[in-house]
């Protein structure tokens, strides 16, 4: 389950816990680290596991896509590159998924997962190339809505990468990481 922070409370952002309501993971955004662009995702026990950052400069300002990066911690400081995501810009009405690429890049790939659905409607799933879904987003019960929301990870992906896949999303579309 993911429950928002509002601003007001712990600078935004949000928790994600488990069945049990124990936190797993929480994602502090621009209300706590004072930077737009910038996310960090904290384990159960608040320790920051990944740096996110989204990518800034005129190449950047002139591409088609918002580029964002994503780096483990080591020491509380960023320090391997481990994924890039891509989002297309709203430019001339263009649609198009948002990519993912694990890093180190393979030879001739060009990304390793996709978002399909709709994040704001909180229907949406990240996929792998082959099309098996990593994360499925939904929202489940009465408790359901803008503020509460269901993320099920299969067995075998890495749940901290995909916690910063959705708070990367949770920036896009303006929600609780982002200024």
């Amino acid at each position: 389950m993911v429950r928002r922070r509002p601003p007001t409370v712990n600078g935004g952002g949000f928790v994600v816990t488990d069945q049990n309501q124990r936190a797993v993971f929480s994602v502090d955004g621009c209300g706590i680290l004072g930077a737009s662009g910038q996310l960090i995702v904290r384990d159960g026990d608040g320790n920051a596991i990944l740096f996110i950052h989204k990518k800034e400069g005129v190449v950047q300002a002139l591409s088609v896509n918002n580029r964002w990066r994503g780096y483990l911690m080591d020491y509380g400081e960023p320090s391997k590159l481990v994924f890039s995501l891509q989002d297309p810009k709203p430019v001339l009405c263009m649609k198009g998924d948002v990519q993912v690429t694990v890093e180190p890049k393979g030879r001739n790939r060009h990304w390793d997962y996709e978002v399909t659905g709709s994040f704001v409607q909180r229907s949406c799933a990240i996929k792998n190339r082959a099309g098996h879904v990593a994360a499925q987003i939904g929202v489940k019960g009465m408790t359901a809505g803008r503020d509460f929301y269901q993320v099920v990870v299969q067995p075998g992906y890495d749940q901290a990468f995909l916690i910063g896949v959705i708070a990367i999303l949770d920036n896009i579309h303006g929600e609780s990481t982002r200024c």
